[in-house]
């Protein structure tokens, strides 16, 4: 009777100390007051710097908001590379990913997503006087992308003698582009867009090619099996689409309302799309 007690008494200690070891996010983000947002903050419009308030601002940083009030908390951004997004996640050192993050079948293995928050296609940009007409072309040149993103996978899928030159961000591997490092320069179309937009009179010294390499689906990534966690996030977005709330952010930073002028939304957040 002695040893059945004390084993009993061992498990039950060992689950105890399991449970304060894999404590519930949720939780932890309401005890701790704050939920902390992993953002580009290089990426305008989702998340980037204003340069007159100095704040992080943007699509994606509306959308960390919208999470953090419905909790209850003080939204805190944490600005981290491409690379960086979802070893800072597993780590613990954010608690959401709003960072411009496709929703792809290889990242399922190691991170859960929201509901898709937005839904682009990457492209590619080159200069105006390059020959280049189309992706095909680009066999064995050099092209700049973004380290991390999955724009380095779907050149290479797209074309696969291309040689893929990475950066640290995005601008960087632009403007290697426009310094002749590379041909041409692989992004999300929306971001290109409003490169385009950004270049002004010196537009018309740029082309993007015509044929899509892939679309993306983006979400909000959340630590692997949090779901208590997972469900407020999606209820949020739900209570965005419903409210009207969601439309009025997209006008905001896309549509008419903004400078990039975009087409009106044709996604909604209510189903989970997922890129190959």
């Amino acid at each position: 009777m002695k040893i059945r007690l004390l084993a009993a008494a061992v498990i039950a200690g060992a689950t105890l100390v399991s449970g304060v070891a894999h404590a519930d996010q949720l939780d932890d983000i309401k005890k701790k007051g704050e939920l902390v947002v992993g953002v580009l903050g290089t990426d305008e419009p989702l998340s980037f710097i204003d340069p007159k308030t100095r704040e992080m601002v943007g699509y994606d940083v509306d959308l960390g908001r919208a999470v953090a009030q419905k909790l209850g908390v003080k939204p805190v951004f944490k600005q981290i590379t491409l690379a960086a997004r979802i070893p800072e996640l597993q780590q613990g050192h954010v608690d959401l990913l709003a960072a411009s993050l496709t929703h792809n079948k290889e990242r399922e293995a190691q991170i859960d997503f929201s509901l898709t928050t937005f839904i682009t296609g990457q492209k590619v940009m080159t200069k105006a006087s390059s020959p280049i007409k189309d992706v095909p072309e680009l066999a064995g040149k050099r092209v700049a992308t973004a380290k991390g993103g999955s724009m380095e996978v779907n050149i290479k899928k797209a074309v696969p003698t291309v040689t893929v030159v990475s950066f640290d961000t995005s601008p960087q591997a632009l403007v290697a582009m426009q310094q002749g490092k590379a041909v041409a320069f692989v992004n999300d179309e929306m971001s290109l867009v409003r490169a385009m937009v950004q270049l002004g009179d010196q537009r018309k010294d740029y082309k993007l090619l015509p044929t899509i390499i892939s679309i993306e689906p983006l979400a909000l990534g959340i630590k692997k099996g949090e779901a208590g966690f997972k469900k407020v996030v999606d209820d949020t977005l739900r209570e965005m689409e419903a409210s009207g709330k969601a439309d009025a952010l997209y006008e905001q930073w896309f549509g008419q309302k903004s400078n990039l002028k975009m087409e009106k939304r044709t996604f909604k957040f209510e189903t989970d799309k997922v890129s190959e």
